[in-house]
């Protein structure tokens, strides 16, 4: 009974954040039905772009809500941008977070601070450059949600680093990737599935990624998300992102490290090492999937052994595909505030 009344007061917050949101951060009506559900149209500006020296970059991100509210960091996948939380960010922010969403290494206005640095993509890089963030921001500790790229990039930093880590909210459960096994074959549909890795590690594929970088997020936009129904403006805002002078040698470098095409800098061997173990993640979690993803991902049975602290997943019904928070933006904050609760 006392679970039954906490979920009930936790849904009645989201929704009143929500509200909260359209009053505070001067939503359209466009907007606000963005946050109700996946619709198309574009969504006014969610925060105010910043630029801060990080590591090895100099970071772009948006940062929304009270200065000295609970930190929150939702990290982006790939081929998309910031402005897949553009929906998710102003309820969190009303509901009192400090909300903090960067473009990742290759993406927006993130970029390196010298051009003699490798522009490596392998994941404990990228999960470093997000630590590299934190400290900048003095932030020591903050709930960190994500999907594809950022969802990996979250389960890694909770399974490394969990004093730094309050929550996790991850799309597609446990996304870390194994050096040992990524050589291993997969059965022919699985192949299949991960055909643009393969594409990209050719030099046809580098070339024609280089040349049709657009054409060919937006492809991929429509099979990940075959019922998001999104219009021309909506993927041309998070489009201009991937115009970076880095982010053709980023996601080159990212799916043929994967592959083993690619080899990784000898730095960040230790790290790799601790992730090929599959560490379980102890901070709470809740993972998500949509119905209709149509990019590949593991049943979430296989990953829940993975998480050994508090957890919960959750299916979302309604065509909701890869890029969940921005198809699905109230499910994905009620999410990141019910994982911030427990």
């Amino acid at each position: 009974m006392v679970n039954e009344v906490n979920q009930q007061r936790r849904r009645f917050f989201g929704t009143a954040a929500a509200a909260l949101a359209v009053a505070q951060f001067g939503l359209s009506g466009g907007a606000a039905a963005q946050a109700a559900g996946p619709q198309s149209g574009v969504a006014p500006s969610f925060g105010q772009l910043r630029q801060i020296d990080a590591g090895l970059l100099n970071i772009g991100y948006v940062e929304a809500g009270p200065a000295h509210g609970a930190p929150v960091l939702l990290l982006h996948g790939w081929p998309y941008d910031i402005h897949a939380f553009a929906e998710v960010t102003p309820i969190l922010a009303a509901a009192g977070y400090r909300v903090i969403v960067p473009h990742l290494r290759g993406h927006g206005t993130t970029r390196f601070l010298s051009a003699a640095t490798f522009r490596n993509a392998q994941q404990s890089a990228v999960a470093l450059d997000i630590i590299a963030l934190m400290d900048a921001l003095k932030i020591p500790k903050a709930v960190i949600g994500g999907f594809d790229w950022g969802a990996r990039t979250a389960c890694i930093m909770a399974a490394l680093w969990p004093e730094r880590v309050k929550a996790l909210v991850s799309v597609s459960g446990y996304l870390v990737t194994n050096i040992d096994t990524r050589a291993l074959p997969l059965p022919p549909k699985a192949e299949h599935d991960w055909w643009y890795q393969y594409y990209l590690a050719t030099d046809r594929g580098a070339a024609g990624y280089a040349k049709n970088t657009s054409a060919f997020a937006k492809y991929i936009w429509e099979t990940a998300s075959p019922q998001w129904k999104f219009d021309a403006a909506t993927f041309e805002r998070s489009a201009a992102s991937l115009v970076n002078p880095d982010h053709v040698a980023i996601v080159l470098h990212n799916y043929r490290w994967r592959q083993g095409a690619a080899q990784g800098e000898a730095q960040y061997d230790e790290l790799e090492k601790r992730l090929a173990a599959a560490p379980a993640i102890q901070v709470p979690t809740i993972t998500m999937e949509g119905d209709a993803n149509g990019a590949p991902f593991p049943p979430p049975a296989a990953y829940r052994s993975k998480f050994t602290g508090r957890y919960e997943h959750r299916h979302l019904a309604g065509g909701i595909g890869h890029n969940l928070p921005q198809e699905a933006p109230r499910a994905f904050a009620q999410a990141v505030l019910d994982a911030a609760a427990f």
